[in-house]
Parts: structure tokens; C-alpha cells; sequence
């Protein structure tokens, strides 16, 4: 079983997911950081100097409303904290269209190589009309030296 999973590990496929995970997550932090600390504030601005992070509501009010996000969590009150939620949606959608750019560049890409027509391996001699490589100095089958080849 250790040798099974030996090979497992080793094979590419595991290698190259373990490294996007890897980079997925450092990629998640960095759009985290701009949409709460670029996106959000402008927006909320606009909205009416909300901070959406400290958005939340209470379930149960028997304790009294509290100031805070942070001060219901402290005491304990049950609270929706749907200004997250907002957070969170905005990050998925950024990464999502991010991701969706990238596929669809690397898409582009390979669609530009696949359409490139490959060089051509074959010239025609001049004088006996065969098909001949293009690199050939003389004829194979008629023997004639090709004009314009040093």
C-alpha cells in the first residue's frame, strides 16, 4: 500500500493540483485584501459609510441591541452577520471572473497554435514538378541542381 501511494504522490497530476491549491490560496488572500481593503471602503462610501464587514442582525433581542458586531459576539448574542456574507460574495465573484480571464487567455493561446498552419516540409522542383524537401540542393528525381540554394 506505501508503494501504491508512493506512486500516487509521484504521478504529475497530484504534483501540479498540490501546487494549485497552493497558489489558490495565496491568490485568495490577495483578493481578500483588495476587496476589503480597495473595493469595499469606496463603495460603502458611496453607500453611505457602511462598513459592510460589521454588518449584522440580531435574533434575539431579550439581551438588549447590541453596538457592536464585536460587543454581540462577546456577549454572546445570536446575530446574522450578513456584512460578511456580502464580503465573501464579492471575493468569489473577483476570483471567479479572474479565473474566468485567465481560461479564457490560455484558451486564446492555445486556439492561436492549433490554427497556425505548420511550415511547409516539401518544395517543388522546377523543372521535373516533384515534390522535394525544402532543405534539398538537387533534385532527387531528376538530378538537377535547384536554383537559388548556395
Amino acid at each position: 500500500m506505501i508503494q501504491e501511494f508512493k506512486k500516487f504522490i509521484a504521478r504529475g497530476n497530484v504534483i501540479d493540483l498540490a501546487v494549485a491549491v497552493i497558489i489558490g490560496a495565496a491568490f485568495g488572500k490577495i483578493v481578500n485584501s483588495l476587496v476589503e481593503g480597495v473595493i469595499l471602503p469606496p463603495l460603502g462610501l458611496v453607500l453611505g459609510k457602511v462598513d459592510f464587514s460589521s454588518l449584522f442582525y440580531t435574533l434575539d433581542r431579550s439581551h438588549g441591541l447590541p453596538g457592536s458586531l464585536v460587543e454581540a459576539r462577546a456577549k454572546g448574542i445570536p446575530v446574522l452577520a450578513y456584512g460578511a456574507f456580502i464580503n465573501d460574495v464579492v471575493n468569489f465573484v473577483i476570483i471567479a471572473a479572474v479565473v474566468f480571464l485567465l481560461v479564457r487567455m490560455v484558451n486564446r493561446i492555445e486556439h492561436r497554435k492549433e490554427m497556425a498552419p505548420p511550415p511547409p516540409a516539401t518544395k517543388e522542383c522546377p523543372y521535373c514538378l516533384s515534390a522535394i524537401p525544402v532543405k534539398a540542393t538537387r533534385c532527387a528525381h531528376c538530378t538537377s541542381n535547384l536554383p537559388g540554394v548556395g
